[in-house]
């Protein structure tokens, strides 16, 4: 099956679709930075979109959580694996020496970048790729709710500081107040020795939960 099978759309301009899916790794004069620069923009608004019509009742902090997951590299990265770009890439053979056709920060890129392609190569038909983006969505994450995209926010923050930090953050204890039967724990996240998230809560797993969602928010909104 071809690309554009899995796609659903048939490029009238297959230039635009090369780019597309040229890394800058690649020997040519050209790369997908640039559609991935519009692709972005597309994602984030069409997602936000969808997620106003499809949750009525969620507050904007809730929505904010919601479509920086699925917009994340670890969404991307999931439709990119569904579509199986990395055999479509064009990367460079130290790249390829690199196992940059598994990277997960070269196929989100590519997903954004196939957005946009389709955008351009169908006169800018905003509708066609709106449909495009939900559709794959919809298929690939149909249970979309806060609990289950945010049932464990420590194993959601381990992900995201592993692929952007190449780090696992570390929890420590500030300080533990009140009697023994209601103490509360101040837990603080540190990711490469910096802090980033600091709660509360009545043990210790509740405020590195508590902690580690309010990383997740600080970097969501960076």
């Amino acid at each position: 099956m071809t690309l554009e099978s899995k796609i659903g759309y048939r490029f009238t301009n297959r230039k635009v679709l090369v780019e597309a899916l040229t890394h800058r790794s690649f020997n040519k004069p050209y790369n997908y930075e640039r559609l991935e620069f519009i692709g972005d923009s597309i994602l984030n608004f069409t997602i936000a979109s969808y997620l106003y019509d499809k949750f009525p009742k969620l507050n904007e902090g809730s929505l904010s959580k919601l479509r920086s997951t699925l917009v994340s590299q670890k969404g991307l990265h999931k439709i990119a694996e569904h579509l199986a770009l990395g055999t479509y890439i064009f990367i460079s053979e130290a790249e390829e020496k690199n196992r940059g056709r598994l990277k997960k920060s070269i196929l989100a890129d590519s997903v954004e970048a196939i957005i946009a392609a389709i955008y351009l190569d169908s006169q800018r038909d905003i509708k066609l790729v709106q449909k495009f983006i939900i559709d794959i969505y919809d298929e690939l994450f149909p249970e979309i709710s806060l609990e289950t995209l945010f049932r464990d926010f420590k194993t959601t923050l381990q992900e995201i500081t592993q692929a952007d930090f190449g780090v696992i953050p570390e929890y420590r204890l500030h300080s533990t107040t009140g009697p023994d039967h209601e103490k509360i724990f101040e837990i603080g996240v540190y990711i490469d020795d910096k802090l980033y998230g600091q709660a509360i809560g009545r043990s210790k797993k509740s405020a590195e939960q508590n902690s580690a969602e309010q990383t997740i928010e600080m970097l969501s909104s960076e």
